[in-house]
């Protein structure tokens, strides 16, 4: 069950789509608050349906927020108001509360690819989906990062 993550940050438009295209993705699974910032460029909601279906051969674009933290959760760790600890053992609270492991099937996430903004995984919600998700199921995701 091959299933990647990607962040946009510190990747032009040419890098980032090659990176999906070569992974062969049919759907990317944006697991943003914010999917139309005008700080995310190409990264944009309909942006990136357009260019899924142009370079990434009709990859489908897929807004999961509940996949996502709360804006004040997300907000008090950007500003250092909370460790990345805190913010994780809150983050993976909110996933238990959200039942997230029962919401969403294994085959959802095959051959997705998750987008968040984070250049790399370590201190980023997507790994922490992913983990997640193979801590509560039987059937386990093969996730390669994208960086």
């Amino acid at each position: 069950m091959s299933t990647y993550t990607i962040g946009f940050t510190k990747k032009n438009a040419k890098v980032f789509f090659n990176f999906l295209k070569e992974s062969k993705i049919t759907k990317l699974i944006d697991v943003r608050l914010n999917n139309i910032s005008q700080l995310a460029g190409f990264a944009k909601k309909d942006d990136l349906k357009f260019f899924l279906n142009e370079l990434c051969n009709g990859a489908e674009y897929i807004h999961t927020p509940e996949l996502a933290p709360t804006k004040d959760m997300l907000s008090a760790y950007k500003k250092g108001d909370i460790t990345w600890e805190k913010y994780e053992k809150d983050f993976l609270k909110l996933m238990s509360e959200r039942d997230i492991q029962n919401k969403f099937k294994p085959d959802f996430f095959e051959n997705g690819c998750l987008l968040c903004s984070e250049h790399e995984p370590h201190n980023c919600h997507r790994k922490l989906v992913v983990d997640y998700l193979n801590e509560h199921w039987k059937t386990k995701l093969d996730v390669k990062h994208l960086y």
